[in-house]
């Protein structure tokens, strides 16, 4: 049988591997999850599957190895997870067979016909339908929307701590809840003093910038091809976090000199980004908010619709996605009154 071999790499390098897929078996097909689960054990918006033809398996270039990678299984799922012990990120899982993540196969990028994005997955897990709301249709492919029979209220029963509605505090914790914390409002202090341009937006000074990114960097610490930032001043975060931002079961990465990520070393969610040219402003992964309203979390945040950060990176690398992506949030950021255009900086 003809088979057709890619090649996946981690950021860090630590994690390779190769599949051989039979080539009637291409394209292979694409989910978007939302579930809470993936959304809470990634940081992004939601979680990126493409199942593998039965019998074949990730084969791992020495000195990459199995034992390489950090596994997470929870009593909610039968899957286990696995994500790089070093960097974070998530390459996908099994159970019964292989589930990969379709965005760290670089070496393959110029490749055609190798995926179709063909569904979101769980898309009432958020009350607001995240990025099932904003876009619905990839390389002119209108993708399926499967719920799996289950109610919103059963989807929601995933949840490690459901969110609460009545609190004056946003919550930010990871699916094992090993990294937890809380987000205040804009204080005035901030909003009036120099350290606030960039950061706050006139159209709503109670509410936080956010944005959705494309990077490279961003889609090989992840293993999701975006994810969403929320930018927020260091002192507005509880309890205080340490100069190296590692509390709880963080662990930290830096993808290059001036830049530190930190994840969850139990369960892989991707937590914070960090720059030291900005030293009081920290990236938080959006795909670990617990807010009521939905994965977008439209009450505390105002959204750069118009434009998505490094978008020459994502259309680099899966020109159909991205394109959907960013033309999605100028439609979906026009309908919600978020501006098209703000200057991050």
């Amino acid at each position: 049988m003809a088979t057709k071999t890619l090649m996946a790499s981690c950021h860090c390098k630590n994690i390779q591997f190769t599949v051989a897929v039979p080539t009637e078996s291409f394209p292979l097909n694409v989910h978007l999850c939302h579930c809470s689960i993936c959304r809470y054990t990634h940081g992004a918006p939601c979680s990126f599957h493409a199942p593998l033809p039965v019998g074949v398996e990730p084969q791992f270039i020495a000195p990459s190895s199995l034992n390489k990678l950090t596994t997470y299984k929870h009593p909610a799922s039968t899957a286990t997870g696995y994500f790089c012990s070093t960097c974070g990120c998530q390459i996908g899982g099994v159970d019964g067979q292989w589930v990969i993540t379709p965005a760290i196969f670089d070496a393959n990028r110029e490749d055609e016909g190798i995926w179709k994005f063909n569904a979101h997955m769980l898309p009432t897990s958020a009350p607001d339908g995240g990025l099932a709301a904003v876009f619905s249709v990839i390389d002119g492919h209108r993708m399926e929307t499967e719920n799996l029979g289950l109610s919103p209220q059963a989807i929601a029963g995933s949840d490690s701590q459901p969110p609460d509605p009545k609190s004056k505090e946003l919550l930010a914790q990871c699916h094992c809840g090993g990294v937890s914390f809380t987000i205040a409002r804009p204080r005035e202090e901030f909003v009036s003093s120099p350290q606030s341009k960039g950061w706050i937006s006139p159209l709503d000074e109670s509410k936080w910038l956010a944005s959705m990114d494309l990077c490279d960097d961003c889609r090989l610490v992840t293993g999701t091809h975006v994810i969403s930032w929320m930018f927020v001043s260091l002192d507005h975060i509880a309890p205080r976090l340490p100069k190296d931002l590692l509390i709880g079961s963080a662990k930290g990465y830096r993808s290059s000199k001036d830049v530190l990520r930190v994840f969850c070393g139990t369960c892989g969610a991707t937590v914070f980004y960090h720059c030291d040219g900005r030293p009081e402003i920290v990236d938080v992964a959006m795909g670990i908010l617990r807010a009521p309203e939905g994965a977008m979390a439209e009450n505390w945040s105002v959204w750069r619709a118009g434009r998505a950060s490094w978008p020459e990176n994502g259309m680099r690398y899966h020109a159909g996605f991205s394109r959907a992506l960013i033309e999605g949030m100028q439609r979906w950021g026009a309908e919600r009154g978020h501006p098209q255009d703000f200057e991050i900086a």
